[in-house]
């Protein structure tokens, strides 16, 4: 199959990254990196997280993100809203798309959300009908789709059972995960072989984690199976909490090289993006987990 002569990426950095930092980040820092975000022209950003900042402390304040960013015409500006009560926060907040997320592990769902499978896609009923009802876009995601932290390797099946759910309620696309990064080029050609045989692969998109290393091949295997978007994260921000240590989401400026270099159109900006991660990282106190920021820096 030939490669896809465009791509779109989902910044996932602002909710997806920085809900697993330890220290504080104000509103404010959040607010100046969506907009760097937007600057260096990121089409998609997943702004915050509607849920109880009981559960996701860093994610408290995200209605007052979404009040203070400088929205830029065309770009879709989105949030995870788990339940009814984070899609009602959501939609008071102006949010006009919001993501929900099951998993294709069975013991990954009793383990995190504390229900099965069948039963986390029956709260997601309520959140259709409200978003139907008020004009806003669902985005879904299925984790674990490569392998599980309790449970090991994930069937294909099993993923396209859970993707092909989420799409008839009306996800109008659906981001399928390899939560814990242990996923290689075959298996992800596989798993997209299968999925797309029930979904079809232009509402489909990829969410690797680097955690060994495999995340940009993993891409490009997807690229061969005509995926064309991609959830990422600034810097690389957020780590993989099943794996002590270990990275987690793959960096945006990483995935944007590989795709320049393929010449597949993004209209991203590199210079600029790689200072929205060097200003968040300065924020953080850490090095950037970019490969090519860290290349660019010290080169």
């Amino acid at each position: 199959m030939s490669l896809p002569s465009h791509v779109r990426l989902v910044e996932v950095g602002p909710r997806d990254g920085l809900q697993n930092e330890a220290q504080p980040i104000s509103v404010a820092d959040k607010v100046h990196l969506v907009d760097a975000l937007s600057a260096a022209g990121l089409g998609y950003i997943e702004v915050g997280s509607f849920v109880s900042p009981k559960w996701v402390p860093q994610m408290a304040g995200s209605a007052e993100v979404f009040a203070q960013i400088q929205r830029k015409p065309g770009v879709t500006y989105g949030a995870l809203a788990p339940n009814l009560r984070g899609f009602e926060d959501a939609l008071a907040a102006g949010v006009k798309e919001v993501a929900v997320f099951a998993a294709a592990s069975e013991a990954f769902s009793q383990r995190n959300i504390n229900c099965s499978i069948s039963e986390s896609l029956e709260r997601f009923v309520p959140i259709m009908d409200a978003a139907r009802q008020h004009g806003v876009s669902v985005r879904g995601y299925v984790s674990c789709v490569l392998g599980c932290p309790y449970e090991g390797q994930v069937a294909a099946e099993q993923v396209a059972s859970v993707a092909r759910e989420l799409f008839a309620m009306g996800c109008y696309e659906v981001s399928l995960g390899d939560t814990i990064g242990t996923g290689t080029a075959g298996a992800t050609r596989r798993m997209f072989e299968v999925v797309g045989a029930e979904v079809p692969r232009d509402k489909l998109a990829g969410h690797f984690h680097d955690t060994y290393g495999q995340a940009i091949a993993n891409i490009y295997a997807s690229l061969l199976e005509g995926i064309q978007v991609f959830d990422s994260s600034i810097a690389g921000l957020g780590g993989c909490p099943y794996a002590k240590g270990a990275s987690g989401n793959v960096a945006t400026e990483d995935v944007l090289y590989l795709l320049n270099g393929l010449g597949i159109e993004t209209g991203i900006d590199m210079d600029k993006l790689i200072l929205a991660g060097q200003q968040i990282c300065t924020v953080l106190g850490r090095p950037t987990g970019s490969r090519v920021a860290k290349a660019r820096n010290t080169g």
